[in-house]
């Protein structure tokens, strides 16, 4: 597969993810998630008294990891490898879209208006709207965009991490009852989205897998 082609796929992908974003949002406005959402959290969420204590803190510190300024610090470090692996502009892609796509989450928050899960006291401050994600978000375009930026010896590697932290930070926010099931993957595909875009702008040839 071609430069171009390769760039081109990358670019029609991003589109269908971000109008798939737009789409599920509006499903679970129209409460179609909503019997869903409601039997996975129930099966998944943690309470204090009747979970181990030790997993629910376990599950907070990768709930912290994933966002605020521990996110940003994850983000800096990485731009800064990715730099010395690649280049500036691979640099710039990473934070680039890190910065766009949690602009974009905050954004869609505020125009979908979810309100958050009730089903448990929340095992994690939160003041802002549940639609889409922040951390699913955040985990999806910093790991994807890392596996495909990294040098290839390390890409496998790569992968696996990213499917790791994604998974485990969308596991942690449902398990502390601060997002529903539809906001993870709704941030996911978010992410994956702008992870697309910061490829394509890297101008690098870099693996899907």
């Amino acid at each position: 597969m071609n430069f171009t082609t390769r760039h081109t796929r990358f670019l029609i992908a991003a589109a269908i993810l971000l109008v798939g974003v737009i789409l599920l949002g509006f499903a679970v406005v129209a409460g179609w998630t909503q019997a869903m959402d409601l039997r996975i959290s129930t099966g998944l969420v943690l309470q204090v008294g009747k979970s181990d204590p030790l997993f629910i803190a376990l599950m907070q510190g990768v709930s912290w990891i994933g966002g605020g300024i521990p996110r940003w610090i994850i983000v800096i470090a990485l731009s800064a490898l990715v730099w010395h692996w690649c280049g500036p502009r691979c640099a710039v892609a990473l934070a680039g879209a890190s910065l766009l796509s949690n602009l974009a989450s905050s954004l869609l928050k505020l125009g979908f208006g979810v309100s958050r899960p009730d089903l448990i006291p929340h095992l994690d401050h939160q003041t802002s709207f549940s639609y889409p994600s922040g951390h699913a978000t955040s985990a999806a375009v910093v790991y994807l965009m890392l596996a495909w930026l990294v040098p290839p010896r390390w890409r496998r590697a790569a992968w696996s991490l990213a499917g790791v932290m994604i998974v485990l930070n969308g596991v942690s926010r449902m398990m502390l009852g601060v997002h529903w099931a539809s906001d993870i993957v709704g941030g996911t595909m978010l992410g994956a989205a702008f992870a697309l875009l910061g490829a394509v702008y890297a101008r690098r040839e870099t693996p899907a897998g």
